[in-house]
C-alpha cells in the first residue's frame, strides 16, 4: 500500500492525497489551490496520477480548497463514486456551481483582453455545466454509517466540527489477509464553538494523515474575539464608518450571523446601541449556504438545537438582510449610513468583497475585520501583514481603514486543539503524516508532538510518496536509492562476523602477531577497527531482527 501526497503538502490549499493498494486507488479530497498567481496556475497542471484509474473519491468537506478540482478530475477521466456526508453534498452543490460560474467569467474577461491584444484565448478550469455534471457522482451518507466500498475497503465518517458536514474519515483496508486502518483528519474544528459539534476523538489508527494549519499558533478565546468584534463595530459606527468583514461563505459567515443574533436578541448592553444598525450578507453563495445550514439542523450542537426548540432561529434576526442582486450590492457602497457588510471571499481573492474593499480601504472611518485564515500570497494576508497600498480593479488604493485580525473566529483547531485531538489515540499510530500547513507550522508542530507525546511525525513536503509495509513506513525515493534485501543484510552480518573472528584471533595472541611482524601501533589500529565493526554488526543485527519480528497487521475493531 502506498500514500502519495498530491496537494496541501507545501501549504494550506489544494488538498489531495492518493492511496494505492494492490487492487484499488482512492483519493482523499481534490481541492483547488488558492493564493497568488503562481498558486492559481497549479490548478491547470496535470494531476500526478491518471484520474481514470481512481476508483473512489472520499471528500472530507465542502470548502473549495478540498473539493474545488472535482469537476476537473471528472473532465480528465474520473468515473468513480464520490462519498461524503449528506450535509457536505448539499454544500458542495452550492460551492462547485459558484466556482464553475467564476471560472467561466474569469476566462471570458481574460479572452476579451486577449482578443484586443491579439493573444490566444484561454480555457476556464471548468464551467458551470461541468460542476453540474460532477454532482451526479456524489454518494451522500450519514455520520457514523459503515460503508463497504468493496470487499477490501470500509469507511466511516465522524464529525470534524470544522464546517457543516465536515468529516474525519476512518478507512479500513485489507491486503493479503492483513487489515490496516488509516485516519484522515480533514480539517479539524475548534472545541465548544456555536452551531457545530466538537471534533470526534478517534481512539485507534495505524496511519494518520493530519492537518496543521495552526500547528504553531494559539487562538484567543472565542469570547474574547466576540467582545472585540462588538467593540470594533460600536467604535466604527460612532465615527460614521462601515465595518467590512471578508468571510468564507460556508462556516464563518453562519457563525457571525449566530453571534449577531445573540447581540440583537439577548437583553445585552449592546442591544440598544445596535438597534438601528443593519447587517448585510452580500454574497449569493453565503445566502444559499445559510439556507443549507437551516435544512441540516440535525447535525447542530445541543445548544443551537435548544435555541431552535425555544422558537428562535439562530441564523436570522430583524436587522439582517441578504443581498443577491448586483444592484443591491452596488447600493451598499453608495449608501453612507454606518453598517456591517459580510462578504465573500474570505481571503479577498475574488467576489464582491473586492468591491467593498475598494470603497472602504481608503476611508479612515471604516474597519476591515478578518475572521479566518489568510493564506500566503492572498490580498487578505497582505492586508493583515500591514501593506499600505493595493491595486483593485486597476485603481491604486491607499489603506487608511483600521485592519483587525480576530483569530478567535477561526474554524481550524489551534496548536493545543490539534495536540488534544492527537492525544486521544489510545495507542500510538505507526506513522503520523503532517499536511495542510505552511512549512514552519508543520515543523513546529512536529516538535511539539515529540516534546509532548514523545513520538516522531513525518512532515510532508511537496508531492511525495510513501510505501506502507506491515505498519512500517518506507519513503519510496529513499527505498529506490538505498534498498537492501533481507538476505543481503544477513550475508553482510555473517561476513562482518567472520572478519571480526579472524581479527580477534590476532588480538588474542598478541605475541604471535608481534612475531609475525605486526607492530604495536598496527595492533592498536586493528583493535579500533574491531570496535567499529562491533557497532556495525550490532546495528545490522538489529535491522535483521526487526525484519524477523515485524508483526503482521491485525483487523481493527470497529
Amino acid at each position: 500500500m502506498k500514500i502519495q501526497f498530491c496537494g496541501a503538502a507545501s501549504g494550506v490549499t489544494g488538498s489531495c492525497h492518493l492511496i494505492t493498494t494492490e487492487k484499488h486507488k482512492i483519493l482523499l479530497d481534490c481541492g483547488q489551490f488558492q493564493g497568488g498567481k503562481a498558486m492559481e496556475a497549479m490548478n491547470f497542471e496535470p494531476f500526478p496520477f491518471n484520474p481514470a484509474e481512481i476508483d473512489y473519491l472520499i471528500l472530507s468537506h465542502a470548502h473549495i480548497d478540498h473539493c474545488g478540482r472535482i469537476p476537473l478530475l471528472i473532465k480528465r477521466g474520473f468515473k468513480g463514486d464520490i462519498y461524503c456526508t449528506d450535509a457536505t453534498a448539499d454544500l458542495v452543490e452550492v460551492m462547485l456551481k459558484d466556482s464553475g460560474y467564476i471560472h467561466e467569467k474569469e476566462a471570458e474577461w481574460k479572452n476579451r483582453k486577449a482578443e484586443r491584444a491579439g493573444k490566444p484565448f484561454v480555457e476556464p478550469l471548468y464551467t458551470y455545466n461541468d460542476a453540474l455534471d460532477a454532482l451526479k457522482y456524489l454518494k451522500p451518507v450519514l455520520y457514523d454509517q459503515l460503508i463497504e466500498l468493496n470487499e477490501e475497503m470500509k469507511i466511516v465518517f465522524n464529525d470534524a466540527g470544522h464546517i457543516l458536514g465536515s468529516a474525519i474519515t476512518e478507512l479500513w483496508i485489507e491486503e493479503q489477509g492483513n487489515v490496516s486502518k488509516i485516519v484522515y483528519s480533514g480539517d479539524l474544528g475548534v472545541m465548544d464553538r456555536p452551531i457545530l459539534r466538537n471534533p470526534t476523538i478517534i481512539k485507534k489508527a495505524d496511519y494518520v494523515i493530519m492537518e496543521t494549519t495552526y500547528g504553531n499558533r494559539l487562538h484567543p478565546q472565542n469570547s474574547t474575539s466576540i467582545d472585540e468584534l462588538i467593540k470594533i463595530v460600536l467604535k466604527t459606527i460612532q465615527r460614521g464608518g462601515t465595518v467590512v468583514i471578508p468571510s468564507f461563505a460556508v462556516g464563518r459567515t453562519q457563525e457571525l450571523i449566530y453571534q449577531f443574533n445573540r447581540f440583537y436578541q439577548d437583553n445585552s448592553e449592546y442591544k440598544r446601541q445596535l438597534e438601528n444598525l443593519m447587517v448585510y450578507v452580500d454574497s449569493p453563495m453565503a445566502t444559499t449556504a445559510t439556507e443549507v445550514f437551516k435544512r441540516n439542523a440535525q447535525v447542530f450542537d445541543e445548544e443551537t438545537k435548544a435555541y431552535i426548540l425555544k422558537g428562535d432561529n439562530p441564523l436570522d434576526f430583524k436587522n439582517l438582510k441578504f443581498t443577491r442582486s448586483t444592484e443591491d450590492s452596488i447600493f451598499l457602497n453608495m449608501d453612507r449610513h454606518p453598517k456591517v457588510i459580510i462578504s465573500a471571499s474570505g481571503m479577498c481573492e475574488a467576489g464582491r468583497i473586492r468591491h467593498h474593499l475598494k470603497h472602504n480601504l481608503w476611508n479612515p472611518k471604516s474597519s476591515i475585520v478578518f475572521v479566518g485564515y489568510q493564506a500566503e500570497g492572498t490580498l487578505g494576508r497582505l492586508l493583515v501583514d500591514g501593506i499600505k497600498d493595493v491595486t483593485l480593479f486597476g485603481e491604486d488604493i491607499h489603506v487608511n481603514a483600521e485592519i483587525h485580525d480576530l483569530e478567535g473566529f477561526s474554524g481550524h483547531a489551534d496548536r493545543n486543539g490539534l495536540l488534544s485531538w492527537l492525544a486521544g489515540f489510545r495507542e500510538r499510530p505507526s506513522e503520523l503524516f503532517l499536511v495542510h500547513g505552511e512549512t514552519e507550522a508543520k515543523h513546529d508542530f512536529a516538535k511539539t508532538i515529540k516534546d509532548e507525546l514523545g513520538y516522531d511525525a513525518t512532515v510532508v513536503e511537496g508531492v511525495a510518496e510513501y510505501v506502507l509495509e506491515n505498519h512500517k513506513i518506507v519513503n519510496r525515493e529513499e527505498a529506490l536509492r538505498e534498498a537492501v534485501s533481507r538476505d543481503s543484510l544477513v550475508n553482510i552480518k555473517k561476513r562482518i562476523s567472520d572478519i571480526h573472528y579472524d581479527l580477534e584471533k590476532i588480538l588474542y595472541n598478541t605475541q604471535l602477531a608481534v612475531d609475525d611482524g605486526v607492530s604495536p601501533e598496527r595492533i592498536a589500529e586493528i583493535n579500533n577497527i574491531v570496535l567499529e565493526l562491533e557497532k556495525m554488526s550490532l546495528n545490522l543485527g538489529s535491522a535483521v531482527t526487526k525484519e524477523d519480528k515485524s508483526e503482521p497487521c491485525c483487523a481493527r475493531a470497529l
